[in-house]
């Protein structure tokens, strides 16, 4: 039955812990949603593709720049056309053309010689005599229709009636004349004067003129075009002119039309191809915008659930993250309203270091640097009035140099007058940043504007460091955040309650400096918070300045009130000093880290001394009735000033320490600790005892060196010496 409700209970116990993380997770889900949401109402309107109402014909009242850069398919086309156009038809000369002809007039001549050869044979036969003409007959019946058309009958006539000699001489003429002119190019546009030539070349031939005519009409016959049009290799140039014509671009930034020009129908139509007279709105910037946010949140997120620390703490540092992040967008969104009045530099005044050097000092050093990349980047879309385009390169950059400068410079014990030092080390960078960018630019500045830039770049780095200032205290109180500010204000000695430790028990204060010495050093070498343990070692005992003189270090010149109590009052007493001490620390509202300090610093560890006394007297007494009620310690700055508290008094109550004994009794006091279970509730490591244990004896080695014995002056001395 007992297991069936232990049982019972532990489930519960789970169940009570699963819903816990559910809540915390959804927190976490909510913060991110908001995050987002700040982002696209902060960015929403500086990328939403802006359009214009112009009408066709109508004279401009501005000067419009194109927005983005676009291909003009009309103009790529009109282009090409032109390079198209622009190709002269390609000729190519055709031997083959010149062959033809030369064998077509060898032919005809060959025909000629035939029909003479002919007669000739039947005259010899007796067989018949044909007159001229009928020869001329004969001979244009073995001709084509074509050639006859083209060639006049009495051409033939003086032919067939001259000697064989001649004919052969007048066909070696024509070959000739007709091969040479040939060989050359003859477009058709010379085609006249090519037959010019080839006549004047027969002219000076020894034939009769009735057969130098004749040879000269079939040779002007035989004359035609040999250079002719290459469709293939015209259409092959054509193509190539259209390649290369590169593709027309209206480009971003591009004048599109003149402020009092008319807007003709070519104007009309790049506004339209721009996008400036879309009615419907283009999704494209959009989803855009939702990726950038989704980016920006992807390195959050993986920050912050990264980071190995408790999940109530992660939810305080992403509420603080959002708070402080919320700010510097609607900072930098309220000055960007100005861009409207044809300010577009105002952005250089906007304090944006602060955002990051609240991070640094607030939560993390590596979240500011984040930080610092991702307001460069808001930045430059929120200032991008009178920008071509969508990003201002020149204030992401002159943002990101001067949040980088405030998180470099702020150090790890920061007091306000080095947060002041910070901002006037952002200034500094700020107007290195803006002349760096001036003169990259190679623009002309006038000496109006670079002292306005200067100003507002000393102005954004100078309110930034006031406005830290102006919100830590309320960042620090809201969300309990212990700062190295407060740390630093807390370790002050006119501190109320250090005065009350340091004037009513003043014992109790220097065992509590000694503390805070051995626990800074131990924490630094192991890479915990030294500053948190040296300060809140300052006040880890303050419970005892309820009932200082039952503690052994404010016992002076009195007896010890112990010695007429029992072990068991005695017992109660000092165990008190925790609930008393936690009380008092809760009631100054100290820091947490400090309640819980006072609270685990000494564990469940057993009062060894009460303990045995109350034994000898009783062996029915429970060990576990002599033990502080704890918490044990939680954390590597509790577990640290836990042993350091026992190291302490322990090497204070030694009569004769030496390095070798202060080490055996550090060592023991951790062994202990060990064997004790003390350490099992905090993420210390036995590598880490290791370096405690080495700082603490290099440390108390420090406190306890060995000092030159002076020999006492006898009475005799004395006496002589005066």
């Amino acid at each position: 039955m007992k297991k069936k409700n232990a049982n019972s209970k532990e489930n519960k116990r789970t169940n009570k812990v699963i819903d816990k993380l559910n809540s915390y997770k959804f927190l976490h889900i909510f913060l991110y949603s908001i995050l987002a949401v700040i982002l696209f109402v902060a960015l929403y309107s500086n990328v939403k593709p802006e359009t214009l109402d112009i009408e066709l014909f109508t004279v401009s009242d501005q000067t419009i720049y194109a927005p983005t850069t676009v291909e003009d398919k009309v103009e790529t086309e009109r282009k090409q056309q032109e390079a198209y156009d622009s190709v002269e038809d390609q000729y190519v000369l055709k031997k083959e053309i010149s062959e033809k002809q030369v064998d077509l007039v060898s032919s005809i001549f060959d025909t000629v010689i035939e029909v003479r050869k002919e007669e000739e044979k039947g005259n010899e036969e007796g067989v018949s005599t044909t007159t001229s003409n009928e020869k001329v007959e004969k001979i244009r019946g073995k001709l084509t229709d074509s050639i006859n058309k083209k060639i006049p009958a009495d051409t033939f006539v003086s032919l067939v009636e001259t000697s064989e000699d001649e004919l052969e001489l007048a066909k070696d003429a024509v070959v000739t004349a007709v091969n040479n002119i040939m060989s050359k190019e003859i477009p058709i546009v010379q085609l006249t004067e090519a037959k010019k030539q080839v006549e004047d070349e027969l002219q000076y031939t020894s034939l009769r003129p009735e057969v130098s005519e004749s040879a000269t009409t079939l040779a002007r016959f035989a004359i035609t075009p040999n250079y002719v049009f290459d469709l293939e290799a015209t259409e092959e140039q054509r193509q190539l002119a259209v390649d290369s014509v590169k593709e027309a671009q209206i480009k971003q930034g591009q004048i599109l039309v003149e402020e009092d020009e008319l807007i003709n129908r070519e104007v009309y139509r790049k506004l339209g191809l721009v996008g400036l007279l879309d009615d419907h709105q283009s999704f494209k910037p959009f989803l855009g915008l939702g990726l950038f946010i989704l980016l920006i949140l992807a390195a959050v997120v993986y920050f912050f659930e990264k980071k190995d620390s408790p999940i109530s703490r992660k939810n305080n540092s992403l509420l603080l993250y959002c708070l402080i992040f919320a700010i510097t967008i609607l900072l930098m969104k309220i000055v960007s309203l100005f861009q409207k009045i044809d300010y577009t530099h105002i952005g250089y005044i906007v304090p944006v270091a602060m955002g990051v050097m609240l991070v640094k000092l607030l939560l993390n050093e590596r979240l500011a640097i984040l930080t610092s990349m991702i307001f460069a980047v808001c930045g430059s879309v929120i200032f991008n009035e009178g920008i071509t385009g969508n990003f201002n390169f020149s204030i992401g950059i002159y943002y990101l140099f001067g949040c980088l400068a405030g998180v470099l410079f702020l150090g790890e014990h920061n007091l306000r007058s080095k947060i002041l030092q910070a901002g006037l080390f952002v200034a500094g960078v700020n107007v290195l940043a803006l002349t760096a960018i001036m003169l990259i630019r190679n623009g002309g500045y006038s000496n109006m504007e670079i002292s306005s830039y200067f100003v507002m770049a000393c102005a954004s780095g100078l309110v930034s460091s006031v406005l830290t200032i102006g919100f830590m205290p309320f960042f620090e109180t809201g969300f309990g955040i212990l700062s190295t500010m407060k740390l630093i204000e807390l370790a002050n000695p006119n501190h109320p309650l250090l005065r009350k430790i340091l004037t009513e028990t003043p014992g109790t204060y220097h065992h509590s400096v000694m503390v805070a010495n051995l626990s800074e050093s131990a924490c630094e070498a192991i890479g915990a918070n030294g500053l948190l343990a040296r300060v809140a070692a300052y006040y880890h005992d303050i419970g005892k300045t309820k009932r200082p003189q039952y503690f052994i270090e404010n016992q002076m010149n009195i007896e010890n009130p112990h010695n007429k109590l029992s072990a068991q009052l005695s017992k109660n007493i000092i165990i008190s000093h925790v609930t008393d001490g936690v009380e008092m620390l809760r009631k100054h509202k100290m820091p947490k880290e400090f309640v819980d300090i006072a609270e685990q610093h000494h564990g469940t560890t057993l009062l060894k001394y009460f303990y045995h006394q109350a034994k000898q007297t009783n062996d029915s007494i429970y060990e576990e009735e002599f033990r502080y009620p704890g918490p044990k310690p939680q954390t590597k700055e509790i577990a640290i000033i836990s042993i350091a508290d026992s190291v302490e008094a322990a090497v204070r109550s030694m009569s004769n320490p030496t390095p070798e004994k202060i080490e055996k009794l550090v060592r023991s006091i951790i062994s202990d600790r060990l064997q004790d279970n003390q350490l099992d509730e905090c993420d210390i490591t036995l590598k880490e005892l290791d370096i405690i244990a080495k700082s603490f004896c290099e440390s108390l080695k420090g406190i306890f060196h060995s000092r030159i014995e002076y020999p006492e002056l006898t009475k005799k001395q004395k006496v002589k010496k005066e």
